[in-house]
C-alpha cells in the first residue's frame, strides 16, 4: 500500500467542503486541508492552483444540483419555479459557502451553463434580453436572500421582550420553534408572487415559424 494517501480532485473538493461546513468559509486554508487529507500542502498544488480556484470547483459541484430542466418543457414559469426551489435546496445543504456563491457566476462553468439555459428560455418566450437578465438577477436575489438568513430564527424565545413593548408581536417568541416551516412557506409565498407578477406582464410568445397569418 502507498505510504501517502492517494489524492484526487474529488477527494480534495469533498474534504474542503467538509471543512467549510464545519468551520465556515474563513476556516478553510490549504494548510488545514492538507492536514485533513494527510499530505503536505505542496501536494495539493498538483491538483488545484489556488484556494480561490478550489472554492470555484467546490461551488461548481454544489450548483450541479440546480435543476433547469423545467425550461425544456417550454413553460418559463415552471422553469423558474423548479430552478429557484432546487437552488435554495442546494444552498441550504451548505450555508457556509453561500457568501462566496453570492458574488455571482464569475467564471464558474456550472453557473454559466445554467444561466445560459434560463436566459435562452426567457428570450425564446418573448422577453427582451435586458428583461431576461433582470429576471435571472431577481431570481438570484430571492434565492440568496432566503439562503443567507432566517427571518424566523432571528427572534428571541423570551416572550417578555415583545409582549409589553410590541403588542402586535406578542407571539413573536413562538417563531423560532417553527422557523424551518415558516421560512419554507415564506420563500414559497415570495416565489409564487414573483412568478405571478411576471406572468401578469409577460410578452405574447412569438408565433411558430410558418404559421398562418
Amino acid at each position: 500500500m502507498p505510504r501517502n494517501p492517494v489524492l484526487s480532485a474529488s477527494r480534495i473538493r469533498t474534504t474542503a467542503l467538509d471543512i467549510i461546513d464545519r468551520d465556515g468559509l474563513d476556516g478553510l486554508s490549504m494548510r488545514k486541508l492538507a492536514a485533513e487529507l494527510g499530505v503536505r500542502a505542496a501536494s495539493l498544488y498538483g491538483h488545484v492552483s489556488t484556494k480561490d480556484d478550489l472554492l470555484h470547483e467546490v461551488a461548481g459541484e454544489i450548483l450541479e444540483k440546480v435543476d433547469v430542466s423545467g425550461f425544456a418543457e417550454g413553460d418559463w414559469r415552471h422553469g423558474l419555479t423548479m430552478c429557484a426551489r432546487s437552488y435554495r435546496a442546494a444552498l441550504a445543504q451548505h450555508p457556509n459557502i453561500v457568501p462566496f456563491l453570492a458574488y455571482g457566476p464569475a467564471h464558474r462553468d456550472a453557473s454559466l451553463r445554467r444561466l445560459d439555459v434560463v436566459h435562452g428560455a426567457l428570450v425564446s418566450a418573448g422577453w427582451t434580453r435586458r428583461e431576461a437578465t433582470m429576471i435571472a438577477a431577481s431570481l438570484m436575489y430571492l434565492v440568496f436572500g432566503a439562503a443567507l438568513s432566517s427571518f424566523s430564527s432571528g427572534f428571541s424565545e423570551d416572550q417578555a421582550l415583545y409582549r409589553d413593548r410590541y403588542p402586535n408581536l406578542d407571539k413573536a417568541h413562538l417563531l423560532p420553534s417553527v422557523a424551518r416551516e415558516l421560512d419554507h412557506d415564506s420563500f414559497e409565498l415570495a416565489l409564487g408572487a414573483f412568478v405571478a407578477g411576471l406572468a401578469a406582464r409577460a410578452p405574447v410568445p412569438p408565433a411558430p415559424t410558418g404559421s398562418a397569418g
